[in-house]
C-alpha cells in the first residue's frame, strides 16, 4: 500500500530525472546532436548506454522470471553485460571510424539502399517488441501502485516514456542513466541487504522455496529447490541462447551504437562501455534475490483461485500479488522502509522510462532517416517522404505514433514473460543485422547486396518459425544458421570469368 512517504520518494526521484532531462535538452539544437549526442565523457556513454540497456526487462523483468523459474533469470542482465563488452572490445572503434551517424547506414555503404531498407524494416520488429515488452512492464507496475485500469497505465507510460525522450534525445537518455545509475544502486544494494537479511541468506531464500513447494499446486520444480539453484534450470541451450540474444542483440541495436558515437573519444567510448559491462550484473542479481525470496513467501491471485479450487488454504503469513509480474515492486513496497521504497519506486519508473525513450529514439531514427528517404525516393518525382516537415519533428511525431502502438500492443499480450519479449526483441536484432554489419565493419571488400538482404530476412523467418513451432534449443540459433549460410554463398561460388587466361602449364 503506498504512504504519503513512498509518494514523496516517487516524486522527487521522478522531478530530478525530468529535470537532468530539461537541462541536457537544452543543448539539443539540430538533428544530428538530438541522435548522436555532444562531446561526452565515459560516465555520459554509460549512462546513454546504461539508461537503456537496464530498463524494466532486467529489473521487474528479472525478476518475475526468478519468482518462476530461479537463478536462471539472471542470464538477462549477464548478456546485457557480455554485449556492453563486446561493444567496448570489439565494436567500438570500427563503428566510430566508419564516420556514420545509423549502423544501417554502415550496412548500406556496403550492400547499397535495398539493403539499408530491408535491414530497416526487419530490424525495427525487434526494436518494437522490446518497446512493448518496456510498456507492459510500466504498466503493469503503475496499475499496482495506483489502483488504475490497465488500459489507463498502459497510456500513462507511454506518455512518460514520450515525454521524457522529446526533450533532449539521446542526451536526455545520457543524463538521465546517470542519475538512474545512482537511484538504481542505491535502490538494488538496499533490496539485496533486506533480502539477504529477511531471507536468512542463499541457503535460507531455498528453504523457503521448498517449504512453500509443499501447499502450492502441482508445478513442476516448485517443491524443487535445488532447481531454482540452477543457472541453467530452463535448460542450458535455452539459456546460454537468451545470453547470446542478448549481447548479440546489444552490439547491432542503434541505441546502444549511439552512446558510442556521442563520447567524445574512442577510448572514452570504450571506457563507457566497459563500465556499464561491470555495473550491470549486480543489478540483474540483487533483482534475481527479490523474486526468489518473493516465490518463497508469496502466491499469485491465480494460485490462490487453484488452492480455493481444490478445496485448500493459504497458510498464514503468506502474502498475495496479482502476478508474477508484481514480485519486484510488492517487495520494494512491502518489505523496504517507505521512504526508501518511494525512491525505489521512482528509480523503477526512471528506469523504464529511460529504457523505452531510448529504444523509441532508434526505431525513429531508423524509420526516419532509413525508411522514409528510402521509401520517398520512389514515389513519383522523387518527393521525399513527409514532404517539408523538418527531420527533427519528424523523429518526434513518429515516436508518439510508435509508442501508442507499443500500448495497444502491450495490452493485448499482458500474461506475457517480459524478459521471453526481450530475448526474442534482441534475438531478432542479431539474426537481421550482426553479420551483415560485422562485414560491413571488418571485410568491407567482400559481400554482396543481393546476398545481405537475402542473409536478413533468412535469419529473421528462421527465427521466427523456429520461435512458432517451439523447436528444441532457441529459435536464436536457426536464425544465427540461417542468415551466415546465406550470407556466405557467395564464397562458395566460382569467381565470375574475366576473359581468357594462359594454361596452367604455361605459368
Amino acid at each position: 500500500m503506498l504512504q504519503t512517504a513512498h509518494l514523496a520518494g516517487i516524486a522527487a526521484t521522478v522531478g530530478l530525472l525530468l529535470v537532468a532531462s530539461l537541462w541536457s535538452g537544452r543543448r539539443v539544437k539540430d538533428e544530428k546532436t538530438f541522435i548522436a549526442g555532444g562531446r561526452n565523457g565515459s560516465w555520459m556513454v554509460c549512462g546513454a548506454i546504461l539508461g537503456t540497456l537496464v530498463g524494466g526487462q532486467s529489473t521487474i523483468g528479472t525478476a518475475q522470471l526468478a519468482f518462476c523459474f530461479g537463478l536462471s533469470a539472471w542470464w538477462f542482465t549477464l548478456g546485457a553485460a557480455l554485449g556492453a563488452l563486446l561493444l567496448a572490445v570489439v565494436y567500438a572503434a570500427p563503428i566510430r571510424r566508419s564516420d556514420c551517424t545509423t549502423l544501417l547506414e554502415i550496412v548500406a555503404r556496403q550492400y547499397g539502399r535495398r539493403a539499408e531498407t530491408a535491414g530497416s524494416l526487419l530490424f525495427l520488429i525487434g526494436i518494437f517488441i522490446s518497446i512493448v515488452a518496456q510498456v507492459l512492464s510500466s504498466s503493469a507496475m503503475l496499475a499496482g501502485l495506483l489502483g488504475i485500469p490497465r488500459l489507463w497505465a498502459a497510456l500513462l507510460s507511454a506518455g512518460l516514456i514520450a515525454l521524457f525522450v522529446s526533450f533532449g534525445g539521446i542526451q536526455s537518455a545520457g543524463a538521465g542513466g546517470i542519475v538512474k545509475l545512482a537511484l538504481l544502486y542505491v535502490s538494488c544494494v538496499a533490496a539485496g541487504t533486506v533480502v539477504w537479511r529477511l531471507g536468512g541468506g542463499w541457503s535460507g531464500i531455498l528453504e523457503s522455496i521448498g517449504a512453500a513447494g509443499q501447499w502450492r499446486t502441482p508445478d513442476p520444480g516448485a517443491a524443487d529447490p535445488a532447481q531454482y539453484a540452477r543457472l541453467t534450470a530452463r535448460g542450458p541451450l535455452k539459456d546460454i541462447g537468451g545470453c547470446l540474444s542478448l549481447a548479440l542483440g546489444v552490439v547491432t541495436t542503434q541505441t546502444y551504437a549511439s552512446g558510442i558515437w556521442s563520447a567524445a573519444s574512442t577510448p572514452k567510448a570504450r571506457k563507457g562501455a566497459l563500465l556499464c559491462a561491470l555495473l550491470i550484473p549486480l543489478i540483474g542479481a540483487a533483482c534475481t534475490l527479490m523474486g526468489m525470496y518473493m516465490r518463497g513467501h508469496y502466491a499469485t491471485a491465480a494460485e490462490c483461485e487453484a488452492l480455493r479450487a481444490a478445496g485448500r488454504q493459504l497458510p498464514t503469513g503468506v502474502g498475495v500479488i496479482a502476478s508474477s509480474a508484481e514480485a519486484f515492486p510488492a517487495f520494494v513496497l512491502n518489505h523496504i522502509p517507505p521512504w526508501l521504497g518511494g525512491i525505489a519506486v521512482g528509480a523503477m519508473l526512471v528506469n523504464v522510462m529511460g529504457c523505452g525513450s531510448g529504444l523509441a529514439l532508434g526505431a525513429a531514427t531508423i524509420l526516419v532517416r532509413d525508411v522514409y528517404g528510402n521509401l520517398g525516393a520512389l514515389l513519383p518525382r522523387r518527393r521525399p517522404c513527409g514532404g517539408g516537415m523538418p527531420r527533427l519533428l519528424q523523429i518526434r511525431l513518429t515516436i508518439a505514433g510508435l509508442l501508442a502502438a507499443a500500448a495497444a500492443a502491450a495490452l493485448a499480450v499482458e500474461g506475457a514473460f517480459i524478459n521471453d519479449l526481450g530475448f526474442l526483441s534482441l534475438g531478432l536484432r542479431a539474426v537481421a543485422l550482426l553479420f551483415p554489419l560485422s562485414i560491413a565493419l571488418f571485410c568491407p571488400r567482400w559481400g554482396r547486396g543481393r546476398y545481405a538482404v537475402a542473409s536478413m530476412t533468412a535469419g529473421t523467418a528462421a527465427m521466427l518459425l523456429a520461435k512458432a513451432l517451439d523447436l528444441p534449443a532457441d529459435a536464436l540459433y536457426y536464425g544465427l544458421a540461417a542468415s551466415a549460410a546465406v550470407l556466405l554463398l557467395p564464397a562458395r561460388r566460382p569467381a565470375p570469368y574475366s576473359g581468357p587466361q594462359a594454361p596452367l602449364g604455361s605459368r
